[in-house]
């Protein structure tokens, strides 16, 4: 991770701030405002950009950020104009607040090595935004002074303006020190979004739970559109939206009260000839239709939608391929 490995950082020659010009925080400064933060942005993904412009726009200053992909680049240049774009140690000796929006399994090497190389400084915020991890990922940071907080946006991100308008009241899943807990629901209440707390123990179950949520909805919609299509639906979103859009807020509202559909009125004829259709069109859809059924059908029946009788005779239905 240095600097002068990495082309295109030469340039910079680390003065005062690792960046060729005079550190921010400088209390001679009248621009430098009590409470305003000088944030870097390790990471330039669909994730970072947007946070650090959400930041700025609250008034802090993005003073760097370092990203490896022309893709990256690209995206930090829209979104924060001006900004240099260097290496992770250059963006450290910056940064008052550092934003680690890297992926989920780079994220405790990236720390590693942050700290290997002296570049956490004592009283630093470092913030990551990964669901996956709490404020333990953070440990060798923290024990090199560093302050650790644990945001993530629940969100999915474009990497574009769009996000930002996103971003208000968005709910942020919050793990953090308990003295520093004001401190990071303040930086979210900033970027627009609405803290959640979730304490360290659980937040895998947290991350689990919106991944198993969002991703496999992206999946299941992708499938329903693409047998639309099979059936000669020209555009299928556009059939798909508003009785999606319902469910997904009936749903919200009613959880499992919500149930619609052959399953949930025990209709195990209508699902054998649905099972029959998907057999001619698709060789992995109807797997995970019988994944779902089987789910849907054992909590209609713990609802007290459907009776054991029509239960038993769905997943009959359900179970038919494993004989």
């Amino acid at each position: 991770m240095n600097p002068s490995e990495n082309s295109g950082y030469d340039e910079f020659a680390p003065l005062a701030d690792g960046l060729g010009h005079q550190a921010f925080g400088d209390p001679g400064d009248p621009g430098n405002r009590p409470a305003r933060l000088a944030v870097g942005v390790v990471g330039t993904g669909r994730v970072g950009p947007a946070l650090g412009a959400a930041l700025q726009l609250a008034g802090h200053t993005v003073v760097a950020a370092s990203g490896v992909s022309a893709t990256s680049r690209r995206r930090a240049e829209a979104l924060l104009p001006g900004v240099r774009i260097v290496a992770p140690q250059q963006v450290m000796a910056a940064a008052d607040l550092v934003l680690l929006t890297v992926p989920d399994d780079a994220l405790a090497d990236l720390v590693a090595g942050l700290v290997a190389t002296g570049a956490v400084r004592p009283g630093q915020l470092i913030v990551h935004t990964s669901g996956a991890h709490g404020v333990g990922i953070l440990e060798p940071a923290t024990r090199a002074g560093a302050l650790p907080l644990a945001l993530h946006p629940a969100m999915t991100f474009t990497g574009t303006s769009v996000d930002l308008d996103r971003l208000a009241g968005c709910p942020f899943g919050v793990t953090a020190p308990e003295e520093l807990r004001p401190v990071a629901e303040a930086l979210v209440v900033e970027m627009g979004g609405e803290p959640e707390w979730v304490p360290e123990e659980v937040r895998p179950l947290y991350h689990t739970a919106l991944a198993h949520g969002a991703n496999h909805l992206v999946t299941l919609i992708a499938q329903a559109m693409d047998l639309l299509r099979t059936a000669g639906v020209a555009e299928p979103g556009r059939m798909l939206g508003p009785l999606l859009g319902a469910a997904l807020d009936n749903s919200l509202r009613s959880g499992d009260a919500a149930l619609t559909g052959p399953v949930a009125r025990g209709d195990a004829g209508t699902v054998r000839r649905h099972l029959a259709q998907l057999s001619t069109v698709s060789p992995d859809i109807p797997a995970a239709y019988r994944a779902m059924a089987r789910a849907t059908a054992q909590r209609a029946l713990a609802n007290g939608t459907i009776d054991e009788t029509s239960a038993a005779a769905l997943l009959d239905v359900l179970n038919e391929e494993k004989r």
